[in-house]
């Protein structure tokens, strides 16, 4: 692998379109477009409800929100009290329906929602109760379409000056590494640690430009669909899907107000690589007109790894004195396999980002604040209720019940 060959984009000048990865035909692109595919199918699957017949309508119990806990989005027929044999009760009228009005709550006013339980007998209810994971599928394909509109606001707003904008915030984060008081905490600058893989180990850098390319959409997917189906509980899954879906739109604000040119772009007399390019491994996930090259910070490599990391140490039990219903109290060799995969695959992505030139130090930091501060926020998607009951209104669907953890409760809990 020669430096030489490579001649940085930023450096060649041109428009932002122009920065953006050119669509590729690497088998990286098959590839992992295949692998999401398989776990999609897989998760829907595996996560089924096997005594559900779409054909056969019987009743149905009432569901679970896919933002709530478990008990979030029951009939109203249990949250609103009547007296069924009182004419003069203001709410008979409604009470005369079996299908009561949900009654939410949103910045602390009461809001009264339409009941979708109606629509449970309509086939498209019950394709989804059959396979409820197709919700979780639903909300990530539109956090995703927000992430492709971040290039487009960003370029908005900053015009033709994006790319003199987003290089000056990348040439000051490496001047804040390097030379404010907290430049103790970066000892390794992100070139040395480049040009160390670059320099006789080039093998294991190509390792990690695949694994930049496959791991990323493939393993955040990955753990979505394997702690849906795990989780000893709807509501603790719906937390870790909750913060990593707030940890993206915090960060989309950032790449849409603060664009920062990644390392691999800056101008070729800083000695980066762009190394994922230059090996043949980028991606559709990386790709096209709509894919924001100019969001380095925070990384969300490192902040999706961070998230799984902490929710692996949670899910061994290890820092928790009571566990949940139908939870049992793992052994210590599945507490030490949650454990490694919980420190290591975050330590993974952020040596690949960084030796890889995608990401500085400082995305991860901002990563792990951002994700942070998701968790401790993901409430705030709950005032989203009325919205959700309304879209299902509109398009007629009865919300499925969630499936996590039936399987992992009837297997004894010990995963």
């Amino acid at each position: 692998m020669e430096q030489s060959t490579y001649v940085s984009s930023a450096a060649m000048g041109g428009t932002f379109g122009e920065l953006a990865d050119p669509k590729t035909d690497s088998p990286i692109t098959d590839t992992v477009s295949k692998i999401v595919l398989s776990i999609l199918c897989s998760a829907m699957y595996f996560t089924r409800r096997r005594n559900f017949a779409i054909l056969d309508k019987r009743k149905q119990a009432y569901h679970n929100s896919y933002l709530d806990s478990e008990d979030s989005a029951r009939s109203s027929d249990e949250l609103l009290w009547y007296d069924p044999e009182n004419n003069d009760d203001p709410q008979n009228y409604n009470s005369a329906s079996k299908h009561q009005p949900k009654r939410r709550t949103c910045c602390g006013c009461a809001i009264y929602t339409p009941n979708t339980s109606q629509f449970s007998d309509h086939v498209h209810s019950r394709i989804l109760q059959k396979f409820p994971f197709l919700i979780e599928m639903f909300y990530w394909i539109i956090t995703y379409l927000f992430y492709r509109m971040t290039k487009v606001l960003s370029q908005a707003i900053f015009t033709k000056s994006i790319i003199d904008v987003a290089r000056a915030h990348g040439l000051a984060v490496l001047d804040f590494e390097q030379f404010s008081f907290l430049s103790f905490l970066f000892p390794w600058k992100e070139h040395n640690v480049q040009h160390w893989f670059m320099d006789g180990h080039q093998d294991a850098l190509t390792i990690l430009n695949r694994a930049y390319a496959l791991i990323h959409i493939p393993g955040t997917v990955g753990f979505i669909a394997w702690y849906y189906y795990i989780a000893p509980s709807h509501s603790t899954f719906a937390t870790a899907r909750r913060t990593l879906t707030l940890t993206n739109l915090f960060a989309f604000l950032s790449f849409t107000l603060y664009p920062c040119m990644p390392p691999r772009l800056l101008p070729p007399e800083f000695g980066f690589l762009d190394s994922v390019r230059h090996d043949n491994a980028t991606s559709i996930w990386m790709s096209g007109n709509f894919v924001n090259s100019l969001a380095a910070m925070p990384s969300m490599h490192f902040g999706y790894a961070f998230v799984i990391g902490c929710t692996m140490f949670y899910h061994a039990g290890i820092f928790r004195r009571t566990l949940e219903k139908g939870e049992t109290r793992k052994n210590w060799g599945w507490k030490l396999v949650y454990m490694a995969i919980g420190l290591g695959y975050p330590s993974f992505i952020l040596i690949t980002i960084v030796a890889t030139a995608n990401h500085y130090w400082m995305d991860a930091v901002m990563a792990v604040i951002v994700a942070c501060a998701a968790y401790l926020c993901n409430g705030i998607f709950l005032a989203l209720l009325p919205l959700e009951d309304l879209l299902l209104w509109t398009l007629r669907l009865n919300k499925p019940i969630p499936s996590t953890g039936e399987r992992f409760r009837q297997r004894g809990g010990k995963l």
